[in-house]
């Protein structure tokens, strides 16, 4: 038996016009779906700010301030150098040691590891809002009663997470600030007079 071919007259559709029909489906489509012009192409594409600085502004201590900073910039860097509010001290730079602790939004948080332009909007606790040298915290005054400080360095660190964590837990148990307090370092080792401190203004120390 012979075999069967198909043809261009049995089939009824040739190759070319297979081709030629499928290539003005293609277009037809591509004026419904996902073709725009240039200028619909531009307006979709975020605005992007920077390299150079850009006005932002920060809500510390209850106070609005306003400044330019270039998005790189760390809150820390902004509050020290653009501010000139030095109680967040930059030592290790890493968010290792905690001496640049302050409080966003009722949470400690390591002011080195946070941009400037992130914490717009936020409230921003430093230790210059906590109490001053005339007007100490409760739990500043417990910091200078129990010796819980040598070179100072680490101090406005601690009080600034120390006041944070007995915000969220004022009935703390001495195991459970000593495990609260273990984003922070103290070189000089005065974390038994810290802890002491903490427990001297809370339920937990009563």
């Amino acid at each position: 038996m012979a075999e069967h071919k198909d043809t261009p007259q049995s089939s009824g559709l040739s190759r070319r016009g297979f081709l030629k029909g499928v290539g003005a489906g293609t277009a037809a489509a591509g004026l419904f779906t996902g073709v725009t012009s240039p200028e619909a192409e531009a307006a979709d594409k975020p605005v992007v700010q920077g390299p150079g600085e850009i006005p932002i502004t920060l809500n510390i201590d209850g106070k609005t301030h306003q400044l330019t900073v270039e998005p790189r910039v760390t809150l820390l860097d902004a509050l020290r150098n653009r501010l000139d509010m030095t109680g967040p001290k930059k030592v290790c730079d890493r968010g290792t040691c905690g001496a640049c602790t302050v409080i966003l939004d009722g949470e400690p948080a390591y002011s080195c590891s946070v941009l400037a332009v992130e914490a717009e909007g936020r409230k921003i606790r430093t230790i210059e809002g906590i109490g001053t040298p005339e007007k100490m915290s409760a739990l500043q005054k417990a910091f200078v009663e129990h010796d819980a400080q040598q070179c100072g360095f680490c101090t406005p660190g601690f009080v600034t997470a120390c006041t944070a964590f007995i915000e969220q837990h004022p009935n703390a148990t001495r195991e459970e600030v000593r495990e609260g307090l273990g984003g922070n370092l103290c070189r000089c080792g005065t974390y038994h007079g810290i802890i002491d401190a903490v427990l001297d203004v809370t339920k937990g120390g009563a």
